[in-house]
């Protein structure tokens, strides 16, 4: 019964998917509700995506640097430890995570409270295709989301380098040469291919919990947590399917 139903919501998702590109909403409608999901979502993440990535970056160099205890191993892997946790998962991994919380519940409420107070069945007898109207922009609006990754994961180096170099845990040319030690250039383009991904998953996964859900304000509060489970479920399961394919000969 419960795989039926699983089944079920996975089909309603592609479903969904399908429904949001028919009937579009005319252009001088969509640029503005464009660029308030771009300010909704991108710019005031920015702060809390800065916040974290550099704080984590320093941590990750002082417990990679507190655990270099034989003075045979070079100092510059410091750097290096640093460079390959914060650009390979960290970044475009953990902080679609904690997204997930913050984007996603914010998502889930603003439709799902729509959804309670018939604001989206207005928009249906208008004869707006609701899905496109609320969720066509969320989806333009984080392509931006490999933008924000990209400033954590330059952050995220630039605290670890603070840390190193401040906090007497290694020289600045030692952390430098770590950064550029053994740089593969496709794990760039692994880590953003992931970013760009989860981005979607961001903006359709919270979005088809708040649509669909039933029920009245109490409903609105279990939708956003349910919705951050099964979007940070999904980018993990997808994150190793990824690994696998990218990064595994």
């Amino acid at each position: 019964m419960m795989l039926i139903r699983y089944t079920s919501q996975i089909g309603k998702y592609f479903l969904m998917w399908k429904e949001i590109f028919n009937k579009p909403t005319k252009w001088s409608v969509m640029r503005g509700l464009i660029f308030k999901e771009v300010d909704d979502l991108i710019i005031d993440s920015l702060g809390i995506v800065a916040f974290i990535s550099f704080f984590v970056g320093g941590v990750v160099s002082m417990q990679t640097a507190l655990n270099l205890t034989n003075s045979f191993i070079p100092k510059y892997l410091i750097g290096y430890a640093t460079r390959q946790s914060v650009i390979l998962e960290f970044a475009p991994t953990f902080m679609s995570i904690i997204m997930a919380g913050k984007m996603g519940s914010f998502i889930t409420s603003s439709i799902g409270s729509m959804r309670v107070t018939e604001q989206i069945d207005a928009l249906e007898v208008m004869g707006v295709n609701s899905l496109n109207y609320l969720v066509f922009p969320k989806i333009i609006a984080l392509l931006l989301y490999p933008f924000l990754i990209g400033i954590g994961m330059f952050l995220g180096i630039a605290g670890g380098y603070i840390a190193t170099v401040y906090g007497g845990f290694g020289a600045s040319i030692d952390f430098i040469e770590g950064i550029q030690r053994d740089f593969i250039p496709f794990h760039i383009v692994y880590a953003f291919t992931k970013t760009f991904i989860f981005g979607m998953l961001l903006a359709t996964i919270p979005s088809f919990h708040g649509y669909y859900m039933k029920g009245g304000a109490l409903e609105v509060g279990k939708a956003s947590t349910v919705s951050f489970v099964w979007t940070s479920v999904t980018i993990i399961l997808l994150n190793y399917i990824i690994t696998q394919l990218l990064l595994t000969k």
